[in-house]
């Protein structure tokens, strides 16, 4: 497997687990510099190596009149920033080939949204800024296919992918997650996240919103530790029923740390203790 380089910890190196955690998208400065410096504080006191997520704009919201967030432009000048004061790696969504570069020269990570992860063109620019990717499998395929994907970003001469588990689609407005998929996708060469809050989301479930179903993202987040995964994709937020993207979905940030100590807890009872010579 490639270990994936983020500033100065790697994903797919073994234990531990990798974070990757915050609000789905960029709500306002003031709260979301909060919320990652929340995170940091608790992913340090933990030892958990940590990349704060957050989008600039949301694209692929179910409804015209959804929240997208602050676009690129204000938005990546809040990511810098919380990177620079805070020293945590940064990743956001890119949505087109010409957003690639622009974003590359803040973002640590350069995440490709699980629809549109087979746009050829976007992967392959984002794979020639050189940044680490996020590719999220999307709920259309199967865990093998998303060898293709990383083939792509490899051809454009960047070995460095992530790849993130994130429920596949099964009947109307609902996702499953097969854990299968993990050690799938890490036989492909991959470190492998899991989501485990968008693998609770309802897509489409309230009308003109998604639903979800937060309640059993805990569940999912300690199975796929269990299964070998190499890190977690965790949406928070200090009050999931205010927030303006994937509300129902996101873990309570004062809920955040007993969860992490137990999944913690599950990922050092995988270790295997090192012999003596």
């Amino acid at each position: 497997m490639t270990e994936v380089q983020i500033k100065n910890f790697s994903a797919g190196s073994g234990r531990p687990f990798v974070l990757v955690a915050g609000p789905c998208v960029i709500e306002d400065y003031t709260g979301v510099m909060q919320i990652a410096r929340s995170l940091k504080e608790i992913t340090k006191r933990l030892d958990i190596p940590f990349i704060f997520k957050a989008s600039y704009d949301k694209a692929n919201r179910t409804s015209i009149d959804s929240f997208r967030g602050p676009g690129i432009k204000q938005g990546l000048e809040i990511l810098s920033e919380i990177g620079l004061e805070l020293d945590v790696a940064v990743m956001s969504d890119v949505h087109s080939p010409s957003e690639a570069e622009l974003a590359a020269e803040v973002l640590d990570v350069l995440q490709i949204p699980a629809f549109l992860c087979r746009q050829t063109d976007l992967i392959v620019a984002a794979a020639r800024t050189n940044r680490p990717l996020n590719i999220k499998k999307g709920q259309f395929l199967a865990p093998w296919d998303m060898d293709h994907v990383a083939k792509k970003a490899r051809s454009a001469g960047n070995p460095q992918v992530l790849l993130t588990e994130r429920g596949a689609s099964f009947g109307y407005n609902n996702l499953v997650a097969d854990f299968r998929s993990i050690p799938i996708m890490q036989s492909l060469g991959c470190p492998v996240i899991f989501d485990a809050t968008h693998s609770v989301q309802l897509p489409g479930g309230a009308g003109g919103a998604s639903a979800g179903q937060r309640q059993f993202a805990p569940i999912l987040a300690k199975a796929a530790i269990a299964a070998g995964a190499d890190g977690l994709f965790l949406e928070v937020h200090p009050e999931p029923d205010k927030a303006l993207s994937d509300g129902p979905n996101s873990i309570r940030l004062d809920e955040l740390e007993p969860l992490l100590n137990q999944l913690k807890a599950i990922n050092n009872a995988l270790i295997k203790p090192e012999r003596n010579p």
